[in-house]
């Protein structure tokens, strides 16, 4: 079996929602963190502000990951087409 062409934008989108997922993962820990951090921060010195960056790492980390991940894969895919046409595609054998 030989990969000959990659539909870019489906690619795209599954790989674009892979990172999104990644971004969510990657938010809460994050936020997690910085919670943690910012209760142990005296209050005058902004210890609120930590906690607030790190609950609003769960709603951006996602959107800047899903949205890298899709730009990126898109080119990449459209990249990968132009490569096998030269080169004839990725053979892979199955059992």
């Amino acid at each position: 079996m030989v990969i000959r062409r990659i539909g870019p934008l489906s690619f795209a989108k599954v790989t674009g929602i892979l990172y999104a997922l990644m971004g969510f993962i990657i938010g809460i820990i994050f936020s997690l963190v910085s919670m943690i951090g910012g209760a142990m921060m005296p209050h005058e010195n902004g210890g609120m502000m930590g906690m607030i960056f790190g609950v609003g790492a769960i709603i951006a980390l996602p959107i800047f990951y899903g949205i890298l991940g899709f730009l990126t894969s898109l080119v990449g895919a459209v990249l990968y087409n132009v490569v096998a046409g030269w080169v004839g595609g990725i053979e892979i054998e199955t059992t």
